[in-house]
């Protein structure tokens, strides 16, 4: 898979796990099945067997992803979720048809602008059997009608929901977190080895001994400072990896998160609200330089003091080795946007790539806050003859209605799961 495709196809699980998320498939990437024959059982959930293969195909299928948690652990939940709710269905007399799967395989595919062929190709080259990309989609369909039917009528926004969501909205804080990170690279496509390391850090490391740990082992700038980070907005960091490190409590350290070519640790040394409106979206600009041998980064760094001053540096080399991107930051690889959101506009890290040294630079980055209707009702609008003009809605109304109707599906989607999860009989082997 050409490194294009690869982080096309990235992005789009990314995007099917979030609008999917009653399916309840967690991404993350792979390590090495447990010892034994791959057909043997890995888990037994209420009498139905997960095989070792299965556990190893999903981790393969989640390769691709580059998402954040501890990869044999968030396999495991998936397809432990996918049994639970396969049970569910069946108990309800819920079927999903072929007709059905196929058009969410080309769903699924197409937010990759991809055809299903050219999708399942492309998972094909990371080791991905077709049969898994298909079972993963009927699961997800046969679970999705299962809330549906068992929770759709009871879902009911009001008026008077929607207005305080609005007013939420409004006073919502900016919110900031305190970090350590220890990043620990991976030579080569075998992660597992890293991954071991990185589980045996975190089963050790504790308040201080996790500064001592990263001083010892992190790769990172950061390792002189035993990783600590000064304070993120988190709207500034890469979504996924936000939803790993807030659920975190102050001192606890997070599950591994495999990025390209590392391993990363977190752990949480605060949080904190500061006055002001949170932007709902983040958009950055950055620019990847590939260094040339002989190329002196502090010279270039005193050259360019912005991403502008790269543009004449480069003028004479491929059109490839600088790139400048233009991204939402839920959308941008993690690694780089974990780097990002330790730099402001201007600011660069050297980024040991394989064979060469990349130089990321921030460019710009820009907030997109939440509409205030209040203030936008100050100012009455007339045309020119002086007639008020039609009012104009300031804010999707059905959007904020459908938002908060998502979220309370989701509430009691995830309250069931856990309910089946408690009352099941489950072994892991």
């Amino acid at each position: 898979m050409t490194e294009a495709l690869r982080n096309r196809t990235a992005a789009t699980l990314r995007m099917g796990a979030i609008g999917l998320m009653l399916w309840g498939g967690a991404m993350a990437a792979p390590s090495a099945a447990q010892d034994g024959s791959l057909f043997d059982p890995r888990m037994v959930i209420n009498g139905q067997t997960v095989t070792n293969f299965e556990v190893e195909q999903r981790m393969l299928f989640l390769r691709a992803l580059r998402a954040p948690g501890d990869p044999e652990k968030e396999a495991l939940k998936a397809l432990m979720r996918d049994r639970l709710g396969a049970q569910a269905a069946k108990d309800a007399g819920i079927n999903v048809t072929a007709e059905q799967v196929n058009e969410g395989l080309t769903e699924f595919a197409s937010r990759a602008n991809l055809t299903v062929e050219q999708f399942t190709a492309a998972l094909a080259d990371e080791g991905v059997a077709p049969e898994t990309f298909r079972d993963f989609v009927a699961n997800g369909l046969l679970w999705r009608e299962v809330v549906r039917a068992r929770f759709g009528s009871q879902v009911r926004i009001s008026e008077a929901q929607i207005d305080r969501a609005l007013a939420e909205n409004a006073k919502t804080p900016q919110v900031r977190i305190l970090l350590s990170e220890l990043i620990i690279p991976v030579q080569g496509e075998d992660v597992s080895p890293v991954l071991d390391q990185a589980r045996a850090i975190k089963a050790e490391s504790s308040g201080e001994a996790f500064a001592s740990a990263a001083r010892e082992f992190s790769a990172a700038p950061s390792a002189a400072r035993g990783g600590r980070l000064d304070w993120l907005e988190i709207t500034n960091l890469p979504p996924a990896i936000v939803s790993q490190v807030l659920t975190l409590s102050p001192g606890e350290v997070s599950d591994p998160i495999v990025v390209p070519q590392a391993v990363v640790l977190f752990q949480l040394n605060g949080i904190s609200d500061v006055a002001g409106a949170m932007p709902a979206q983040v958009e950055v600009e950055y620019a990847q330089f590939a260094l040339s041998p002989g190329m002196d980064p502090a010279v270039i760094r005193a050259q360019a003091d912005g991403c502008d001053g790269l543009y004449p540096l480069a003028r004479d080399l491929p059109p490839d080795q600088l790139r400048v991107t233009t991204q939402m930051m839920g959308e941008v690889p993690q690694d780089i946007g974990l780097e990002l959101a330790k730099l402001d506009p201007g600011e660069s890290v050297l980024r040991q790539r394989a064979g060469y040294t990349e130089l990321l630079m921030l460019c710009l980055r820009t907030g997109v806050p939440e509409a205030d209707p209040a203030a936008a009702a100050e100012i009455p609008v007339t045309t020119e003859e002086g007639e008020a003009a039609e009012d104009a809605p300031l804010v999707d109304r059905e959007a904020v209605r459908n938002r908060l109707g998502n979220e309370q599906l989701t509430a009691l989607a995830e309250a069931f799961m856990e309910e089946l999860r408690s009352e099941a009989i489950i072994e892991e082997r």
